[in-house]
């Protein structure tokens, strides 16, 4: 028989990450669902980026009931859902505005925005799905001085809008409580039988591979140390830790004391179509 937790009812609130994310869990969902734990309550998750892993557990109907906490330290991202829960219609309004106008000066143009001016959120969330539809590969990079500095995509009709998405979106962030803080801050009240999952940006398995520029501030080895102290620290209050990571040397050695599994991914987002292969990942519980 399978799992407790995934004999599930459908739903009819699919909702799907409305932004493409280095790193996205798409299609490591089987393997996450695999390890989840049979129960659990309050739901934490300190990386959302494009929120895969919940958006399916929402569709799924496994998150029905249960407290709910998405965090990331990237301010424009968490301005960015609080935008699509919040006036999920202004957001609509705006990326029409930028899909009727889209070329490649519009697309400078607004990439040169100083959109953390912006006092409405919806502002914030429309420039941030825009350039993360339109610009190449999807990627959501910045420079030390924060400013977006990814090329224009070439693509020939982006899905710059996708308002049923979006309004499904909304409609399952309602009851999420979303918060800007570090991975460290967000789950520190977790008790006993709560869930976190940790998708930090990975460690590199090569000189060339490293894609930690979602902040101005990096996540480098004392980042990833600390996040290791925080999954023990979680772990020995009785809270559930699920953590993913690239299936690098360095990873097993910091989790030598949890239980690590192997398992092989397919990506696609890399500057070289020739790079966009499997490549080894854990899952770490």
């Amino acid at each position: 028989m399978a799992p407790q937790h995934l004999l599930v009812k459908s739903s009819p609130i699919i909702a799907k990450p409305f932004v493409k994310w280095v790193g996205g869990k798409r299609r490591v969902l089987p393997d996450l669902l695999l390890s989840l734990p049979t129960t659990f309550d309050h739901y934490y998750e300190p990386f959302v980026g494009g929120g895969a892993l919940f958006f399916h557990l929402r569709s799924l109907n496994l998150l029905d009931d249960h407290k709910i906490t998405l965090s990331d330290i990237n301010l424009r991202l968490i301005r960015t859902y609080r935008a699509i829960r919040d006036d999920v219609d202004g957001v609509i309004e705006r990326l029409e505005h930028h899909k009727k106008n889209h070329c490649r000066d519009y697309f400078y143009g607004v990439r040169d925005v100083k959109v953390d001016a912006y006092q409405n959120d919806a502002d914030v969330a429309a420039w941030f799905i825009y350039l993360n539809k339109t610009a190449f590969n999807g990627l959501y990079r910045v420079n030390k001085k924060n400013r977006f500095n990814a090329p224009m995509g070439k693509y020939k009709n982006p899905a710059i809008c996708d308002a049923a998405n979006l309004r499904n979106c909304h409609t399952v962030l309602q009851t999420v409580e979303l918060l800007h803080t570090p991975f460290d801050k967000a789950p520190i009240d977790a008790k006993k039988d709560d869930l976190v999952y940790f998708d930090p940006p990975y460690v590199p398995v090569s000189a060339t591979s490293s894609f930690t520029s979602y902040t101005n501030e990096g996540f480098g080895y004392e980042e990833q140390e600390r996040l290791r102290d925080v999954a023990w620290m979680l772990r020995r209050k009785g809270v559930n830790v699920m953590l993913s990571n690239s299936d690098h040397d360095l990873v097993h050695d910091l989790y030598q004391d949890f239980d690590v599994r192997q398992i092989k991914v397919g990506r696609a987002i890399n500057c070289k179509a020739g790079s966009r292969g499997k490549v080894g990942e854990v899952i770490v519980t």
